[in-house]
């Protein structure tokens, strides 16, 4: 759990740094691990973190996976309840690899939903799993979900979420892992738009 405080620390300070160099407004997405969640601190430390940090909430977007919703089920409600109270976005990640109950969609407070990588890899090759994101982006769409691409690495896979509609992309198509300089220079440069 310290670690996740320091990490949470962390990804807020740099955020702020990022808007004191006049970029423009980034949202730090962290995923959160199943102790954070159990915790029962969590809220308080996200709260003591953009406090601490002068961060506006909804630069900060925490990630939990399906598995921490087979837990103990109200704890998670009241925290991701606490979270988004604070104007934190909340995504579900990975959707599609693990239970992928829609009820979860239904239940939980989430704002945003994270398609799994092995599905966007196989859209373009495989036609059921360019159905499988076609109807997650749908779904998305009609619950007001944000809803996220992840692992795109080819110009045919960005083509096609572009033409689903799909929110908000993320992979190596646009770059790899960078560190925080590294991204600064890159958004600086706008390198992504053509």
């Amino acid at each position: 759990n310290e670690l996740g405080v320091w990490l949470l620390n962390e990804a807020c300070r740099q955020t702020r740094q990022w808007n004191e160099q006049g970029l423009p407004p980034i949202r730090t997405a962290i995923n959160l691990s199943p102790i954070q969640i159990r915790s029962g601190s969590l809220v308080e430390d996200v709260r003591k973190a953009l406090e601490k940090n002068g961060l506006i909430p909804n630069q900060l977007e925490v990630e939990i996976t399906e598995t921490v919703l087979l837990e103990d089920s109200q704890r998670v409600m009241r925290t991701l309840e606490g979270l988004r109270s604070l104007g934190v976005k909340v995504a579900l990640d990975d959707f599609g690899t693990g239970y992928s109950s829609l009820s979860y969609l239904t239940r939980f407070p989430f704002t945003t939903l994270k398609i799994d990588r092995c599905f966007v890899t196989d859209c373009v090759r495989n036609a059921q799993s360019a159905a499988v994101v076609h109807a997650i982006i749908q779904l998305c769409k009609n619950l007001s979900l944000e809803v996220v691409a992840e692992g795109v690495e080819t110009e045919q896979e960005l083509q096609f979420l572009f033409q689903h509609l799909c929110d908000l992309i993320q992979g190596f198509y646009f770059s790899p892992a960078l560190d925080a300089e590294g991204l600064a220079n890159f958004i600086r440069r706008r390198s992504w738009i053509d």
